[in-house]
């Protein structure tokens, strides 16, 4: 696989993506011909009733499961067509990933988790904890850089988790309800945050959410219905 995207490609292209689960005797069809396109720096929601399946899609989307059938293409990159090796690399690459809850290590600081992806590339530890102290620094945690997760308040522990998805400096970022376990307060911070630094780095977001208020601050929105996505009009 070639480390340079395709020029000119849309950071994330699905094209008629089907996912299937076999409980027994039964196939259930969770995704049923999602088509979804995402150029550089475009911020899109994804929502939808509980149990639609989009987490199941962004899973997808991310390369973290294969489609039974369709293809996706991760800055002109045709997952498919990878090998799991091949994907991982373009995961680190080109995507970052933010999940509801943080998942930080906990037995590792916050400037040691944040620094791991980069530490995954190989790259030299004086440069990985470089970049992982100048991005924390830049989402407020300049002074917890040695905290662990646990004494790490909710936002800051998810203030960490961004910065983590956003060390590889990544095409596009991934983020299931990346507010969902928060507080108003914070959840308008890191949402905030995250907007902020699409604006600065013209990063591409995708963001399953719940929330049809932080939805509306997006570009566009598309309700996942029926196996499918359906544009929503202004």
């Amino acid at each position: 696989m070639s480390n340079a995207f395709v020029k000119g490609a849309p950071v994330l292209e699905a094209v008629g993506i089907v996912r299937e689960f076999r409980q027994g005797p039964v196939v259930l069809r969770v995704l049923d011909g999602v088509n979804l396109r995402i150029e550089q720096g475009e911020r899109v929601a994804i929502v939808g009733a509980s149990g639609s399946g989009k987490t199941t899609l962004l899973q997808v989307l991310g390369g973290l499961d294969l489609p039974s059938a369709g293809a996706v293409s991760i800055a002109g990159q045709p997952i498919s067509r990878l090998s799991d090796a091949e994907r991982g690399v373009l995961r680190n690459q080109a995507v970052g990933f933010v999940y509801q809850f943080h998942h930080l290590l906990p037995e590792f600081t916050a400037l040691e988790n944040v620094a791991m992806p980069l530490l995954v590339r190989r790259l030299p530890t004086r440069e990985a904890f470089a970049r992982a102290e100048e991005v924390l620094r830049r989402v407020g945690l300049g002074a917890r850089l040695q905290h662990r997760p646990a004494a790490l308040s909710g936002g800051e522990r998810q203030r960490a988790a961004v910065a983590r998805a956003l060390v590889t400096r990544p095409a596009l970022i991934l983020a299931d309800e990346p507010t969902g376990n928060l507080d108003g307060a914070n959840a308008a911070q890191v949402f905030a945050l995250m907007l902020e630094l699409n604006a600065e780095f013209g990063v591409s977001l995708c963001i399953v959410t719940h929330d049809e208020v932080l939805a509306a601050r997006l570009d566009r929105t598309v309700v996942l219905r029926d196996g499918a996505l359906h544009e929503r009009l202004p």
